[in-house]
Order: structure tokens, then C-alpha cells, then sequence
């Protein structure tokens, strides 16, 4: 595959479509369940999720946390800029990178609302990196939890929802710890009365951390694909995890992983060979032909025209020898009115 078959995953989509705030309850979102052995797609909802799924699969669920990494603040002229801290891409000692959408030079001070400020250290073509000046030595996290707001994706701006229940609404019931910009969106749908299901179903849970960055959203280039990677992402699977995917391997139970940052955080792992704890990152780019050596179900939403995300669910859809492709799994989940992207519904892969 190059660059111009990207073409091939583009698709129109009516705004209406485009579900702009969270449903409530979560798990009455919709969901599209393909069973590429039948080729037989069933609509149904996302609480019914246990009913679907393998008997005693186990599913891996991405425990990140997503910061309210966007920042208003003022530049020392008074006007206003805005600063996206990359909060995924923060390494202890070192200055914090940071994106902005105004002019910014090296040697510049951008302010927050009690006087202390970001200082503009230097400039990696469009990533500014700063360092914290605080008179009550206040820490990164603690002025982003003080002044800063939830990143939500640029389609879902606009929305009067108050930041206090953003702050919840895009963040899953079970996150933990993390340093992520975006969330496991589809994790989003997950509730505590889903899980009592699927536990009365014999299906365990693991948890790994995938820290979700902006790059998982941005454009694909011809380099993604002759070097067969993408951003880097920072990773934490622990002995525990690995230890329950290993045992649910020998006995031939399913492992199903919620979302591409789960798929792309196991099969990472399957590459560096035998499985094992791993702190550190992954720029893994999954895209067909890919033979998945980990996951064997795939839970995700409705993702973006052209993006790194769909070209994963394809090479799941081809590995699994899938008679339809995601374009036409999209196309009738438009006929039947689904929603799409960040809050919308979701799509169970079997």
C-alpha cells in the first residue's frame, strides 16, 4: 500500500451524523456488530455488549487518562493565544512541548490568569517547547488542572457543555493515569452495569496505558508508509497484563482489544517477539496487508475519512478474511443512521 491508496477510505458524511456531545447513558450508544466468519451484520446496543462477545475472551481496555490540555493564555502584547500542551509527549527534566495558533518566538512569556507564565524556550519547526515559571511554584499539572480545558476534537467545538462535565464526559469510567490529549474513544461507552454483564459471561479484564497523542489524527504521508510508522506514543503494559493475555492464549480464548490504541499497543508488543512487560513507546502503523498476531476481536467507533485508524480496522477486516471492507461497513452504518466519530456509536469486530 502507498500514499495514494489512501484515496480508497475516503466518504462523505452528513453533519448530522456527527454526534457533538456524549449520549447518556453511555452504554445506550448503538452498536454495528460485523461476524466476518458469517458475514452477517446485526445492530443492537452497547450494553447488550456481553451477548456478542466470545464465551471467557478476554478484553484489554487502555486505562489512560486524558489532561485538560488546552490553554487560553495572553502574550506579553495582551492578546490572547492559544497553547495546546502535548502532555503525551512530556519527558521528566526536560521543557515541555507545546503547540500554539498565534506567532511565537523563542524569548517570549505567555501568560496564565495569576501572573505566572510560560516561557518560551525554543522552536522545533511548529512544536514550541516552554518552562514553567510559577511564584507559588505550582507544577504543569497543576495550572492545567486550574486553567485548563478538555481537549476535545476541533469538530465537537462549538458545544455549550460546561468544562467541569467535559472533564468526564471525554475521560472513561475506568481511567487511571495518563498523560493523553484524546481519548480511547472507543472506551467512552463503557459503564459499570457493562462490565457486570460481561463478568457474568465468564470475561475477564486486562488494562494497559497507551498515552493518546495528536498524531493519531493527523494526515498520513508516503514516509508512514515506507517506514511503516507513525508518531511515537508512550506505552506501560505490565507483568499482570501480559500475564492473563499469555494464559488466555493457551487455552484458546479470544482476546478482544477495545480500540486501535489497545490493537496497536499489543501487536507492538508481538513484534518485539515474545511478550513481556514493556515500558517505553511505539510508532507501530498498521495498515494492510497485516497479518495480527495478538487480537482477535476488535471493538472501535466510526473513525475520520482517510486516517491511520481506518487503515488499521481494514487490516483487521482483511486479516480476518472479512467479505466486506470498512468503506462499505461505513456506508450501511450511514443508511442506518449511526453516529460517528469521538461520541459517537460503536463497531464490534468478530
Amino acid at each position: 500500500m502507498v500514499l495514494e491508496d489512501v484515496e480508497k477510505f475516503d466518504y462523505d458524511l452528513p453533519e448530522e451524523l456527527i454526534r457533538k456531545k456524549g449520549i447518556e447513558p453511555r452504554d445506550s450508544a448503538r452498536l454495528f456488530v460485523y461476524d466476518t466468519k458469517t458475514d452477517t451484520i446485526t445492530f443492537d446496543t452497547f450494553r447488550n455488549l456481553a451477548k456478542y462477545l466470545p464465551k471467557e475472551s478476554l478484553l484489554v481496555l487502555n486505562e489512560t487518562k486524558v489532561l485538560p490540555a488546552r490553554l487560553w493564555l495572553k502574550k506579553e502584547t495582551g492578546g490572547k493565544i492559544e497553547v495546546f500542551v502535548l502532555t503525551n509527549q512530556l519527558e521528566d527534566g526536560e521543557n515541555i512541548p507545546v503547540l500554539v495558533d498565534r506567532k511565537t518566538l523563542p524569548g517570549q512569556k505567555l501568560f496564565f490568569p495569576n501572573g505566572d507564565f510560560f516561557d518560551v524556550v525554543s522552536q522545533d519547526e511548529n512544536v514550541f517547547f516552554v518552562k514553567v515559571q510559577s511564584k507559588e511554584n505550582l507544577s504543569l499539572f497543576e495550572l492545567l488542572e486550574q486553567y485548563g480545558t478538555t481537549p476535545l476534537p476541533h469538530y465537537l467545538e462549538g458545544e455549550e457543555t460546561p468544562e467541569s462535565e467535559l472533564r468526564k464526559r471525554y475521560q472513561t469510567v475506568f481511567a487511571k493515569e495518563g498523560t493523553s490529549v484524546a481519548a480511547p474513544t472507543a472506551s467512552l461507552h463503557f459503564t459499570e452495569p457493562v462490565f457486570v454483564l460481561l463478568r457474568e459471561k465468564g470475561i475477564e479484564t486486562a488494562s494497559l496505558t497507551l498515552n493518546v497523542g495528536l498524531g493519531t489524527f493527523a494526515p498520513l504521508q508516503e514516509k508512514n508508509f515506507t517506514t511503516g510508522k507513525l508518531h511515537k506514543e508512550q506505552v506501560i503494559v505490565s507483568e499482570e497484563t501480559v500475564a492473563k493475555i499469555q494464559l488466555a492464549k493457551s487455552k484458546n480464548r479470544s482476546i478482544v482489544a477495545v480500540g486501535t490504541t489497545v490493537t496497536r499497543t499489543l501487536e507492538s508488543l508481538a513484534q518485539k517477539g515474545a511478550l513481556q512487560a514493556f515500558t517505553g513507546t511505539t510508532d507501530i502503523f498498521l495498515f494492510p496487508p497485516y497479518q495480527f498476531q495478538v487480537v482477535d476481536c476488535l471493538i472501535t467507533n466510526f473513525h475520520l475519512p482517510k486516517s491511520s485508524l481506518m487503515l488499521l480496522v481494514e487490516a483487521f477486516l482483511q486479516d480476518k478474511g472479512a467479505k466486506q471492507d470498512i468503506v462499505s461497513l461505513y456506508e450501511r452504518a450511514k443508511t442506518e443512521g449511526f453516529s460517528f466519530y469521538s461520541f459517537g456509536d460503536s463497531m464490534l469486530i468478530l
